[in-house]
Formats: structure tokens, sequence, C-alpha cells
């Protein structure tokens, strides 16, 4: 049945045919994917001057739509599964994970409660309690203890969840008149995803109180600057209710203190969520879990599988202590969802621990990544990952025009060109201005500042296709990440990306010294 001919949308013979060439699509891909510019060159509008302007009348063939995909849809890829990307944070996919997508898609249940799917609940809490087993989570974390586990889309998903129980939690205590004087704490290095989640569940944007890090202390949130400002609201009569510490901040993968942090909160009766949305994946392998220290006195914990776990887009694990506190907030309980089971109190209805009521078969994907792989050979993976991270830090120490910006922590690096190779080049460049007696010119030109510099290297080496790296602004110091976590990247690309990096600094330096 060619082009489209098909009467039935969900033939199965036409499925398999057309399935078979997306599959067959997608391989040759991963095949081909570094022949690719890591970065999407494209200018804003591309594709609306490629596409026609409305949906055609008839159908049209899967051979000349993939044609289509492969000539306008790659162009406009930035390609994350690319050995050659190292921006913001992986994504990383694997075999496993992408076949149990096609499991979870093709089945295409609703899983919001019990029975619209049983597999689809009893398969995430299964999964969910493994995956903390991994962890070593405090057994008050998993189904097996008093708490238990689900499968959100996002951190920021998960982080409005806890943030809505919190608050609940504390104004059916006050009264809902009081929501004004709520108070949540964060770090200046915490994601935004918190501050929009204390929008939208109404926090005032005056209690949204951001406690200031410092590069002496690796951007680390400080408990006694913590406690100093709970003090003060508390006297000022606010009412602190949320913290959120981070293991792996996003730019540069700070590490806040659990265990002290939760001190300070449990004085006040505050929720803690530990938002570990890079940094969990790596906590399975034993030499990590000491990051994670502390979580036992905190209410929540969530990582993404999707980011560093091998299991792709979306799939964030929160865990919580006390379930009761989700499903007060977020449960719904209308007629036509009423049954046996869910009256039974024997079952979990997940639709009332997240924000929507439907949801996806994600827990599918999980496990078999899990059965797939194993606990061994993901430790493997995440472990081959620090080791080109350091292999990277190696050249950039080994460089002296180059400084490491903050300590490693995990598999990403936080570099820049150093002031004083600026210093150096700006002073040979004084030198030669003087000794052409261009003195009287007092500023020829404006000397360039080591964050334009290093601004400046960020986008050449962009530019260039081969790589792609992001940045950060952290204490005024703009820095170069490196974050090595794509499936299919091998030690040969990072060196790659080394060699692009002293190419293209050799460019900037020798052109910023030719300029005058």
């Amino acid at each position: 049945m060619a082009n489209g001919a098909t009467t039935n949308p969900l033939d199965p013979e036409e499925f398999r045919r057309q399935g078979h060439m997306v599959i067959d699509f997608i391989a040759d891909y991963y095949k081909n994917i570094e022949k690719y510019p890591v970065l999407s060159q494209v200018e804003p509008g591309y594709l609306k001057k490629r596409l026609p302007t409305s949906a055609p009348f008839y159908p049209e063939s899967i051979e000349t739509i993939l044609g289509d995909v492969q000539e306008h849809i790659v162009p406009g890829i930035t390609h994350w599964q690319s050995p050659n990307y190292f921006a913001y944070f992986p994504s990383s996919g694997s075999i496993a994970g992408f076949l149990g997508e096609m499991l979870a898609t093709g089945f295409n249940v609703v899983g919001f409660n019990w029975m619209s799917s049983p597999a689809a609940t009893e398969l995430e809490s299964i999964v969910m309690d493994w995956l903390g087993q991994m962890l070593r989570l405090p057994k008050s974390f998993l189904f097996s203890g008093n708490g238990g586990g689900v499968l959100q889309g996002t951190t920021c998903e998960a982080i409005l969840c806890t943030l809505v129980a919190a608050r609940d939690r504390t104004l059916r205590i006050i009264g809902n008149e009081n929501i004004g004087k709520l108070v949540v704490y964060c770090s200046d290095q915490t994601h935004c995803a918190f501050k929009k989640a204390a929008q939208i569940a109404g926090i005032h944007p005056d209690n949204f109180k951001v406690i200031p890090t410092t590069l002496s202390s690796s951007f680390s949130m400080s408990p006694k600057a913590l406690r100093n400002t709970i003090t003060a609201d508390v006297e000022a009569g606010l009412v602190p209710i949320f913290l959120l510490a981070t293991v792996g901040t996003t730019s540069t993968t700070a590490v806040d203190p659990l265990g002290p942090l939760c001190d300070v909160a449990k004085d006040y009766g505050m929720w803690v969520h530990v938002d570990a949305a890079y940094a969990g994946s790596i906590c399975i392998c034993p030499e990590f879990r000491h990051f994670i220290d502390g979580v036992e006195g905190a209410n929540s914990f969530s990582f993404n599988a999707h980011k560093w776990f091998f299991t792709t887009l979306d799939c964030c694990c929160l865990w919580v202590k006390d379930p009761t506190a989700l499903t007060q907030s977020l449960s719904t309980d209308p007629e036509y969802l009423k049954n046996k089971a869910t009256e039974s109190k024997q079952v979990v209805d997940y639709k009332d621990w997240q924000l929507a009521l439907s949801r996806r078969f994600r827990s599918l994907k999980l496990w078999l990544v899990l059965r797939s792989y194993g606990v061994e050979k993901l430790r493997g993976f995440l472990r081959s990952h620090v080791k080109m991270a350091k292999l990277f830090q190696g050249f950039v120490e080994a460089d002296e025009r180059f400084e490491v910006v903050v300590p490693r922590n995990f598999a990403t690096l936080c570099f820049r060109i150093s002031p004083s190779a600026l210093t150096t080049n700006n002073n040979a460049i004084l030198s030669e201005i003087n000794g052409s007696r261009r003195i009287s010119d007092t500023s020829p030109k404006k000397m360039v500042t080591e964050n334009e510099l290093n601004n400046k290297l960020m986008d050449s080496i962009n530019r260039s296709g081969r790589v792609y790296m992001t940045h950060s602004v952290v204490g005024g110091i703009f820095l170069l990440r490196f974050a090595v976590g794509a499936s299919l990247t091998e030690e040969s690309h990072v060196i790659e990306a080394w060699n692009v990096v002293k190419q293209q600094a050799d460019i900037i330096l020798n052109s910023h010294h030719s300029e005058f």
C-alpha cells in the first residue's frame, strides 16, 4: 500500500513496512551523525521558506516525507546525540531507551490510574524502588518503606509538585489567607525552574529568597547564610516553607551541603527538595554516592534519567517520603474516575502525584535500560565519561594560557582562557605601540576583557560546527562548559575537541595581537 493509500491509519502490515524504513533512517542518521555540524547553522525562519504554506490535501508517501526530513529537518537540528556534543548537560540515549520508547508509544496507554493500565502503574512503582536501591536512598523514600517514587516529565514538574505540597501543608495550619507570608529559599546557582515554580505556586516575588554563593566555596550554598536569612524572615513575621538544595548545579555542577542544610531547615519545619537532575545518575557509583550524603534529612529527591542515564527525554525520577503530602494537593476524584481498585486503597493512582491527568508509560524505557545494561555496565558508561572529562582537564591544565575555573566534580569541566594570558598579550601590544612611537595615542583601542575574549572563543568554537559547547557567568566570570555525556563520545572526540579549542584560541589571541 504505497503512497499512503491504506484506508486504515493503523494497518499492521503497512506499519511494519513504514516502521522498518524509519528504523533504517534513524540508524543511518547515527551512522553518519559526525558528518553534520553539531550546532545547527540555519538562520531564524529558515523552515518557513522551505515548506508549503498549507497542509497537503491528499496523502503523501513515507518515502517522500522521509526525503523531506533529510533535506529540510536535519539541517535545522542541533545534534544532541553527536559524539562532539559537549554543551549544556547531556541528553543521552541508548538502544534500550529508544526501544522502550517505541514500546510505550506502541501501546499508547494513558496510565492516569491503576485501572487504566495496571502494568503501567505497577512497573513504575517497581522500577522506582529498583533505582532508589541503586542510589542507596533511605528506605523512607521507597515504596518498600512508607515513601514512593513517580516518573515526572521534567525537574520543573517535580519541583512544582513538591513546592505545592509544602505550601498546602503549611496553609492547612495557618490558613489560606496567609499565603503572602510563605517564603522559599535557594542559592544564586539554583536552576531557574524553581523561580518559575514559585511564581506558579503563588509565592510572593519578594519571598523568593536567594542565598549568594562565592567562588571561594565553589559556589555551594552556605548553611550559615541560609540560617541568617531565615532568622531575619521569621523575625519579620514570615513563614519559611521550602528549601531547594542542588547536587550538580547547571552552571558549574556545584554541590550544596545536604546534611547541614537539612539541619537548618529542620529547625523551622521546612520541606527540603534535593535537585540532582544531572549528577544523580552517577551516584549509583559507590565512589560518587557521598555527593548525596545527607539526603536522609530531605523530604524529596529527584534526578533526570533523560540527562545522563541513557533514557530518552522525558523521564524525571522523583521520590518523596510522604506521598500523602503530594496526593492531598494534587488529587481529584470525579465520578467518572471512580473504581473499586482505587476505593480499596491497595493501588497507586499516579494522576494524584503529578500536575496532569494523562501520563505516558515512561517506566517501560527505564525498565529496558536497567535490564539491558545492568548496574555494572551503567556504572561503566558513567565512569568512562568522567575519565574523558579528566582527560580534557589534563589538556587544559597543561596549557598555561588556560585555567580551570572551579573544581570538577563529575564529567563537566568549567574552564577559560586565563587572565594571565590576556595580560601577557595586552602588555605585548602596549610594548609594540610604545616602540612604534604611538605613545601620543593614549588609547589606540580598548583593551579586550577576559570575558569578551572567552565569549569570542566560544562563538568561534561553535561556528566551526566541529564541536558544541555552552557557557555560564558566575561570580562575574564568563566560563566555557565542557560536558561529557553523549553516548557516542569516545576519547578521540575529546582530543579533537581540545584541538578545536587550541586552534580557535590561537587565532583569537593572534588576531587580538595583530589588531594593534
